[in-house]
């Protein structure tokens, strides 16, 4: 009887494994056809975002370099406004103009014409000349004493060299200050966002093919292999690539037929395609490697059931229950080999082929992620499970060595606690962004249903550091690293309005002594590290009471707040001025200098108080200074005291 039972499960299996043959190959080429088609959409989208978030983020750094451009119009306004009559020569614009880190400065009349800039050549140009520096005429004519005009960046009316201007009327006089910026950071950006570019940034395989099409225009804008080819293949003609968008084979270059996958956006045909033959050799290998691995099992169940038959069926139930028990709380790498009746072995086969059905639906999972280039990982697991599913690159995502990522993912409860902890603490100003350490950010998405959790994660490292970097860019003075004078009034007054009843704050003015001798003696780049060495200073004293600022040229700002009385603001200027006093500035081999500073502070006694006036009072006492002795400070509406006349 064993013996018949054998022979006829031998016949019947090998039957079946030919009819699955048959069918696995017809599946198998449309399952490729499918799985690439889902390959190239994803990369196809993928182009796409990449574009919408080069556009967004190019739009984002052009408004942040029109407001950075407008206040140092406005800041070369004020100190030329503050020139009164006194004309500045083509030298005394050129230091204005590397003061404010300006390319160009110009300054122009009620009549139109440049009387005054850093470039000699511009000098005596008329605005109305020109269509590019006509449009600038319309600040004469407006009453608004705050208006000004943002020009987009163009090639300039001269010299036809790309260049971005800002203009701001001039206070109290007919007249504009303009300001001139070349536009390296814009136009660097725009060439990101070309086809070409970004086709270069996407990994191909053997024989794939990235390609986009102007269909207004009816040429080739943009090719993962370089823009050298003749494109003559009919998967590169407009007419034949229309009805790709589903997928479609179309003959390619050297008539071979391509798998073609199309999409248009904005009347950009984006294309990829792949050789057929590259499919039917996928197809093929799939083949031989099924009809291998159907003979080993044929083979394997074959001495198998040899063996399963001599078991006794309450054995069997057992060690069924036993196993499905264990998959049930996540053990997907168990294998249920019963022995006993042809049923126990049909239970067992369908346990086997459902549980290696999940375990290849993961890996194939992993593999589409792997493939797409996209720093994407994904989890599920029920509570009280002991294995967690997850893809590939989590561990690298989260930042977990091997050995104790299999071990946290071996228990559904320690993965779930672990996963809590990381998104106890999320990232300011971001949404659902999380932080792995110093050099790695994630964005985890997480879902609840009645089957348990399911994740997505994603990394968002570049994308966190850049925007941290441009912040910082933003708000920080390049030369000094300290705040720049908009942002510390910002911080100011949010110290102010937060200011404890009972403390008091200060806002300081200091202003560097004879710095243009430093300048003119020395040189430039030796005022620059003078400079330097006094933001230092400021940045000596306490960060928790002290905010330091750069205002303008040699001018600096600092605010000291959480202050018990006067006492304790007069001592942080006291160690201010020691610490100069204490750290002269070498200024050559031979030469170095104690640091001279005057400054003048109000004290802000109220949280009502405004800031703007706090500044105005600092200022005025500043200027009180600078008219008497100099090197000291001194309070607003106040005689110099005791301390500061120490420092004598």
């Amino acid at each position: 009887m064993q013996k018949t039972f054998i022979k006829y499960t031998l016949t019947v299996m090998t039957a079946g494994i030919m009819l699955l043959l048959a069918i696995n190959f017809i599946f198998t080429l449309r399952s490729l056809e499918s799985a690439q088609y889902g390959t190239f959409h994803t990369k196809i989208k993928q182009v796409i975002h990449t574009l919408e978030n080069n556009q967004m983020e190019l739009s984002l750094m052009n408004e942040n370099l029109d407001r950075d451009y407008l206040t140092r119009a406005r800041a070369a306004t004020y100190v030329l406004d503050r020139q009164g009559d006194i004309s500045m020569d083509v030298s005394d614009m050129q230091y204005l103009a590397k003061l404010l880190d300006v390319d160009e400065l110009h300054v122009i009349d009620e009549k139109g014409f440049i009387v005054s800039g850093s470039i000699s050549d511009y000098i005596g140009m008329d605005m109305r000349d020109h269509k590019q520096t006509r449009e600038f005429l319309s600040l004469l004519g407006n009453d608004d004493e705050n208006a000004y005009l943002i020009q987009e960046a163009q090639p300039n009316a001269v010299e036809r060299k790309m260049m971005q201007y800002v203009g701001v009327a001039r206070k109290g006089q007919k007249g504009i200050v303009q300001v001139g910026f070349a536009p390296t950071r814009q136009m660097e950006a725009a060439s990101r966002n070309s086809y070409r570019y970004i086709f270069s940034q996407f990994p191909t395989d053997v024989g794939e093919e990235l390609y986009a099409i102007d269909v207004t225009e009816e040429k080739m804008v943009g090719h993962s292999g370089g823009m050298n080819l003749k494109y003559k293949g009919d998967c590169y003609q407009i007419d034949n690539l229309l009805d790709c968008a589903e997928g479609a084979y179309k003959k390619g270059q050297d008539g071979e037929w391509m798998y073609v996958v199309s999409e248009l956006y904005d009347d950009v045909l984006i294309c990829a395609a792949v050789p057929g033959t590259a499919l039917f050799e996928k197809t093929r290998n799939d083949f031989l490697n099924t009809l291998l691995y159907f003979l080993i099992v044929e083979a394997g169940v074959i001495v198998l059931l040899n063996f399963l038959v001599k078991k006794k069926v309450i054995n069997g139930i057992h060690h069924i229950i036993d196993a499905l028990s264990m998959i049930t709380r996540g053990n997907l790498e168990i294998t249920v080999a019963e022995s006993g009746n042809q049923e126990f072995v049909e239970l067992s086969n369908g346990i086997n082929a459902m549980v290696e059905s999940i375990i290849s639906i993961s890996d194939r999972i992993s593999a589409i992620i792997e493939i797409s280039g996209v720093p994407l990982a994904a989890f599920e697991y029920e509570m009280g499970a002991e294995h967690v599913f997850i893809t590939s690159r989590l561990g690298e995502l989260l930042q977990i060595p091997a050995g104790e990522a299999e071990r946290i993912c071996g228990d559904s409860a320690e993965f779930d606690q672990y996963i809590r902890k990381i998104i106890e603490h999320p990232v300011e100003e971001e949404e659902d962004v999380y932080r792995i350490n110093d050099r790695k950010y994630v964005r985890i998405y997480m879902s609840e249903s009645e089957d348990g959790y399911l994740g997505v994660i994603t990394d968002v490292t570049d994308t966190v550091m850049e925007k941290r970097q441009m912040k910082y860019e933003n708000t920080h003075d390049p030369l000094t690293r300290l705040y720049k004078f908009p942002h510390f009034k910002r911080r100011a007054e949010e110290v102010l309005k937060g200011m404890p009843s009972g403390e008091i704050s200060a806002v300081v003015m200091l202003d560097l002594d004879f710095f243009k001798s430093i300048n003119d003696t020395y040189g430039h780049d030796m005022g620059d590290v003078y400079l330097q060495s006094f933001a230092r200073a400021l940045q000596s004293l306490p960060r928790e009471h002290v905010i330091p600022a750069r205002r303008s040229g040699d001018e600096f700002c600092m605010m000291i707040h959480d202050c018990a009385d006067k006492a304790e603001v007069i001592r942080y200027l006291y160690e201010l001025y020691e610490f100069l006093e204490n750290h002269p500035v070498a200024l050559s081999d031979t030469d170095s200098k104690v640091i001279a500073a005057s400054a003048g502070f109000a004290l802000a006694e109220d949280a009502k108080e405004d800031i703007s006036d706090l500044l105005s009072c600092a200022d005025e006492a500043l200027y009180e200074m600078k008219r008497g002795e100099k090197g000291h400070y001194i309070e607003y509406n106040h005689e110099p005291g005791t301390d500061h006349e120490a420092l004598e």
